[in-house]
């Protein structure tokens, strides 16, 4: 603090007259002589009784401490007023010794009473002062009292006090280690502390303490995924650092396996065709070795953490997004680590200290994944006002993402470079050019042609370092380039850099053959100046000689004896024991050894090409924004990253058991919500579905029920990305949760042989209360709002009676289904049918088969029956919520056997899918008779993209390679909402979300019922009510993200008509525009 030069302190008279200004400064080096009426006036205003003067004295104090001064002087007099009652004061007082109590320790020790009594104050900023300030007492003596403080602090009501807690930890740590034991339980309490305030802080010290003991991380990991988005900053940053180590030992490389199933597949296809050849029996095993490869399936706790820390790229602090960016290069898929790119991009707009460690990271990653760079080409493009550090790093990275296509650009770039007047700069730009030249061979002549011009300018620092680039490059194909290396030659009157003399010296010793004229006169020349050159220089003169000696000794044979002479008696030791050992070596004598018989092949033994490669292409062996990393050189208290394991731990240790009083509460609550609403009288009074219901909705709830047993097995297996972290925790207690919800739901009276509707609703049931289990604040409004919009759904437009009372209780947001010729019914499900029974308004049931899907939905084909060898395979898009996974889009297939054959064994391959899609696969198919028909549901997450999402469809004998593309409009779920809040929502979505298309709506298309049909059929939403009648609304939301998508059509006189999309993805929003346009205007 009190580290800044003596004479920059105090200017302009703030010290009072006759005061010695540098008298107790330690920077002063206690030059002047100390005078004794320093700080009176201070001290006097503290020992009175007034807490007006101790408040301005105190706060005068803190002024010099920020400013840098010494105000240790004043400790006795600022010592007494901790037992002040004014809590301002108090305040002020702990901040002062929290800065001296370890310089002033026997005076702090007088005090610790006080401390100890401040631990007890009903204020917590005194309470976490106090134990700041007694952990600042650096006294083995008080350990035991530290010990006790901490742990009570541990338990404090106020979360500011526990992080102190945490804060003390490392301090007392480092004060006396043997309390390693104590404190790692304090440490293990305040992991599991709930609130963000501790959770950064506790990660701390843990780190300091034991991070060895990843094992009490385990059942905080899930919470403190959760909690990271919430986390101050610095939190945010350790918290990344601790979580990346740990998904390294706990989770398996998502690299190796993407490598792995690649290899595994191209064989499992080519192995069939074998297979098929080789006959029936060869035709069982082949079947029986299929599913024994076992995709890799990210576990759903290493995607917890990508999906949760993946928002934090868009933090405003450059440690946060950096801390981000080395989590995702360390752990993700390599395709979705481009996902960093943009983020580090924009760190590069901030203040030149950061762009150095960020450039310095993406240097390194720009090695191993080039790809992710190279779209921000241009952002990588050096300014001139750029710090030369700055500059060379750039270039690095500009180096690293040279490629065929771009490198015309980059050379374009090198050559404005070439001209600065940053004479490192250019050096390193000339480097730059030199190792483009050996990565691309396209471009070698190019750089070597372009550098040889460089010879030319007048700056022999660019002359020197292209010479010494060009030997680098010529060592690659020297008889191709005898007339550089004659041009070079005659550079050795001008060039004085000795690093470019000793080069052009070495190419002329080592292709001496190709210049066999020029090579003595630069000896003879070079024998002349022998004496005056420096050491590097006179080493190559000597390497020469003697290649010239051995080659062309006619000539040479007296230069190399005279340069000889004259390095045996150079001042320089190297340059005499050179030049003995070469004489030995070259010249016959009687005493010749052995070596000299070999000489030739000594001296001129070819060479391999130098490899020229980045700095940083080792350095990722260090973790990404790290100080070991920026240095390149391991630092002390740096963690190596460790190595993926061989197998995956067992993740069954993250599971956190819930408390059953937690699960009451839990389903209290929603009993409760639910009473004002709806009566126990009118659930249980109203009919059951199945007496009206038809053979296909019972046959269509039957396969809905068997694809959620389905489901459900695999839901362990699946790779969903948004999957919620309720499912994620342990599935034990959840399960027995379900079991008890569905012994409930069987108490409700239930007609005599209607199992069928009984066992979809205790499904439902059970798979609703699973998610509803552990919810945490976040997800419980994602959870209330789709539940809100699915109760609001009208039932029918045939239900009449019911439609009557809807329309009778005025509800704002419920829209009468009269006004709906075309409801897209597609929400409730059949399952969930038998959940609303029981909560009808009205007499009337709910039947299955009014809730099917838009009538004419168009069957597409996936397999034909040609391909399929009999096998015909086709598609359609449900619109029904499917039961697995609320985010999945519900697809039914259906299956048809043409063939004179049974097709057995159907089911879903190894899919290989894009980043964020994932496929809930049906049930297979065991055998599937000539003629025979059958349908299944399978669900599929496009990750609100229209990717197209490729699987095989497998039997027993045959793999067929089919994809799945959605339209946009299928990609959502319709939304029930008001007037109001559909012109509520609109206000928010304006400007860029926003897009807006004319169109002429041809005379087919006038009526309301027809415009109607056509945007729903077109697109899955819901129609919202509207006071006018040219215009029509419709909302919706996509399935994965969960965003809003508005849609308005204006229909004017004359056919004329505007239509208006407000979403927030704007690449659906353009796309919806031009499909309903499409539909409207056929």
């Amino acid at each position: 603090m009190s580290a800044a030069p003596a004479y920059s302190e105090d200017k302009g008279g703030s010290a009072g007259p006759g005061e010695p200004e540098y008298g107790h400064d330690p920077a002063s080096g206690g030059i002047f002589s100390s005078d004794y009426k320093r700080h009176d006036d201070l001290k006097e205003m503290l020992d009175t009784n007034k807490d007006s003067l101790k408040l301005e004295a105190m706060k005068r104090i803190v002024a010099m401490i920020a400013r840098g001064k010494n105000a240790s002087d004043l400790f006795p007099a600022v010592v007494k007023n901790v037992a002040c009652k004014n809590i301002e004061v108090k305040k002020l007082v702990y901040v002062y010794l929290v800065r001296y109590a370890e310089e002033q320790q026997d005076l702090a020790l007088l005090s610790i009473s006080t401390f100890q009594r401040g631990l007890k104050d009903p204020n917590q900023l005194i309470r976490a002062s106090a134990l700041r300030v007694l952990s600042s007492i650096r006294v083995p003596i008080i350990v035991p009292i530290m010990m006790l403080a901490i742990k009570e602090a541990a338990s404090d009501m106020s979360p500011y006090v526990r992080k102190t807690a945490a804060h003390a930890i490392p301090k007392l740590y480092s004060l006396d280690s043997d309390q390693k034991d104590q404190l790692i339980e304090v440490i293990e309490k305040l992991l599991a502390d709930k609130t963000t305030l501790v959770a950064g802080s506790v990660v701390m010290a843990f780190e300091e303490v034991c991070p060895e003991r990843i094992d009490l991380i385990h059942k905080n990991y899930r919470k403190l995924c959760n909690l990271l988005i919430d986390v101050e900053e610095w939190g945010q940053v350790v918290i990344i650092s601790m979580l990346t180590r740990y998904a390294r030992t706990q989770f398996l490389s998502p690299t190796q396996n993407e490598s792995l199933l690649e290899e595994n597949a191209e064989k499992a296809f080519y192995g069939s065709d074998e297979d098929e050849a080789k006959g029936a029996g060869s035709e069982e095993t082949a079947a029986a070795a299929l599913p024994a490869r076992k995709p890799y399936v990210m576990d759903p706790d290493h995607r917890l953490l990508l999906r949760n820390t993946k928002p934090l790229l868009q933090s405003r602090s450059a440690a946060v997004v950096m801390a981000v960016a080395q989590l995702y290069f360390h752990l993700a898929p390599k395709a979705e680590v481009g996902v960093i790119a943009k983020a580090l991009v924009r760190l590069l707009r901030s203040h030149s200290e950061v762009q150095y460690v960020v450039l310095q990271n993406v240097a390194t990653m720009s090695i191993k994944r080039r790809g992710m760079f190279e779209p921000y080409l241009k952002s990588f493009y050096i300014r001139s006002t750029d710090p030369t550090q700055i500059k060379i790093l750039k270039l690095e990275v500009l180096t690293n993402l040279a490629n065929e296509t771009n490198i015309p650009t980059v050379l374009r770039e090198f050559q404005t470079y070439i001209r600065s007047m940053d004479k490192d700069f250019v050096a390193a730009t000339i480097q730059a050019i030199g190792r483009c030249a050996t990565n691309i061979g396209r471009v070698r002549d190019t750089c070597l042609n372009g550098l040889v011009q460089l010879l030319s300018n007048r700056d022999e620092l660019v002359v020197a370092e292209s010479v010494v680039v060009i030997k680098k490059l010529l060592q690659m194909q020297p008889a191709q380039h005898g007339e550089i290396i004659k041009h070079l030659a005659k550079l050795t009157d001008n060039i004085q850099v000795p690093m470019a003399r000793a080069s052009i010296l070495w190419l002329i010793g080592e292709y001496c053959e190709h210049v066999p004229r020029i090579a003595p006169d630069v000896l003879r020349k070079m024998a002349k100046s022998f004496t005056a050159e420096e050491d590097i220089v006179k080493l190559q003169v000597i390497n020469l000689a003697a290649k010239l000696y051995l080659t062309n000794s006619k000539q040479t044979k007296l230069l190399t004896q005279y340069v000889l002479s004259l390095a045996k008696y150079d001042q320089n030791y190297d340059i005499r024991d050179r030049a003995r050992f070469t004489r030995q070596l070259i010249v016959p004598s009687e005493q010749g050894g052995a070596l000299s018989r070999h000489a030739k092949k000594l001296f001129l033994a070819p060479k391999p090409a130098p490899v020229l490669e980045s700095s940083f292409k080792d350095r990722d062996h260090f973790q990404l924004g790290s100080l070991s990393h920026l240095l390149n050189a391991k630092a002390t208290g740096y963690q190596e990253l460790p190595d993926w394991p061989e197998e995956a731990p067992d993740p069954s240790v993250r599971n956190v058991e819930v408390p059953e009083w937690t699960k009451c509460s839990n389903r209290e609550k929603r009993k409760e919500k639910e009473k004002p609403f709806y009566s126990d009288s009118e659930g249980e009074s109203g009919p059951t579905e199945s007496a009206d219901s038809d053979p296909e909705s019972e046959s269509e709830s039957d396969s809905k029920s068997s694809s959620e047993s389905g489901s459900g097995e695999s839901s362990s297996e699946s790779d969903n990305e948004d999957q919620d972290e309720d499912e994620e925790k342990g599935r034990g207690s959840e399960s027995e949760q379900s079991e008890e919800d569905g012994k409930r739901k069987t108490k409700k009276k239930v007609p005599e042989g209607k199992g069928e509707a009984s066992s979809s609703d205790e499904g439902s049931d059970s798979s609703s209360s699973s998610s509803e289990s552990e919810m945490t604040s976040e997800s419980e409004e994602e959870q209330l709002e789709p539940a809100s919009w699915r109760r609001k759904t009208p039932s029918s437009s045939k239900s009449a009676p019911a439609a009557k009372e809807i329309s009778l209780l005025d509800l704002e947001d419920f829209t009468p289904p009269s006004v709906q010729p075309v409801s897209p019914p597609a929400i409730v499900s059949t399952s969930l049918a038998a959940d609303l029974e029981g909560l009808t308004l009205t007499d009337s049931t709910l039947v299955p088969s009014l809730l099917s899907p838009v009538s004419g939905v168009v069957r597409q084909e996936l397999l034909h029956r040609v391909a399929g060898e009999g096998l015909a395979v086709d598609y359609t898009f449900s619109r029904q919520p499917f039961s697995g996974d609320p985010h999945m889009v519900s697809v039914h297939i259906h299956f048809s056997n043409s063939s004179d054959t049974p097709i057995k064994g159907l089911h879903v391959g190894t899919p290989k899918l894009p980043a964020g899609i994932s496929i809930q696969e049906f049930p297979e198919i065991e055998s599937l008779a000539p003629g025979e028909s059958a349908t299944a549901v399978m669900g599929i997450n496009f990750c609100d993209s229209t990717q197209a999402a490729n699987f095989q469809l497998c039997t027993q004998t045959r793999q067929f390679y089919v994809s799945i593309q959605p339209p946009v409009g299928e990609l959502m779920a319709p939304v029930f909402m008001s007037e109001n809040e559909f012109k509520k929502e609109q206000g928010k979505l304006m400007g860029m979300n926003e897009i807006t298309e004319k169109l002429m709506l041809p005379d087919t298309c006038q009526s309301d019922h027809i415009v109607v049909q056509k945007v729903t059929a077109t697109a899955n939403l819901g129609r919202v009510p509207c006071g006018t009648s040219d215009e029509y609304r419709f909302a919706g939301r996509t399935l994965t993200g969960g965003s809003l998508v508005l849609l308005t059509l204006d229909a004017r006189p004359a056919g004329a008509a505007q239509l208006t999309v407000n979403s927030e993805k704007m690449v659906i929003g353009t796309m919806l525009v031009k499909d309903v346009i499409q539909a409207l205007t056929q």
